[in-house]
């Protein structure tokens, strides 16, 4: 959570939302990838941490499926970023704060667990929650 909290910051810089993005290989220790939210920097409105974590990690693999691997992330997942991740395939996911307004993973809406679907991996909640929190909270109180 660490590397996911450095990448949230490193979107600051470009004037983006601190959210920070790390996948982890199977191994749970080699990263694969990071990313952080770039939709200001980018124009692109899918440029979230965890899709372009996602992608990277693809590309890093040559392969869409990333079964065993951990999306670590700041924040709770979209329902965009929450339908990235059951997609692909991940294993796990790991994210610090909740997001009351728009989370998918637990929240306000469930995606990630709901047995309709053919993939739920497991998610993990809470981990560094106040030191991520913070981080956002700082960034639009400065807005």
């Amino acid at each position: 959570m660490r590397l996911a909290l450095d990448e949230a910051t490193a979107a600051v810089q470009g004037g983006d939302v601190p959210v920070g993005a790390v996948v982890l290989a199977p191994d749970g220790t080699t990263v694969l990838a990071a990313g952080h939210n770039e939709r200001e920097a980018g124009g692109d409105p899918t440029a979230h941490a965890e899709v372009l974590a996602l992608r990277r990690a693809a590309a890093a693999l040559g392969a869409w499926r990333l079964a065993g691997c951990t999306l670590v992330v700041t924040l709770e997942p979209c329902t965009m970023c929450a339908g990235a991740i059951q997609q692909s395939r991940v294993d796990r996911l790991v994210y610090g704060a909740r997001d009351e307004k728009a989370g998918a993973a637990g929240s306000l809406w469930d995606l990630l667990r709901d047995r309709r679907l053919n993939h739920r991996p497991e998610v993990i909640e809470g981990v560094l929650a106040e030191e991520c929190a913070r981080l956002l909270t700082a960034f639009f109180r400065d807005r």
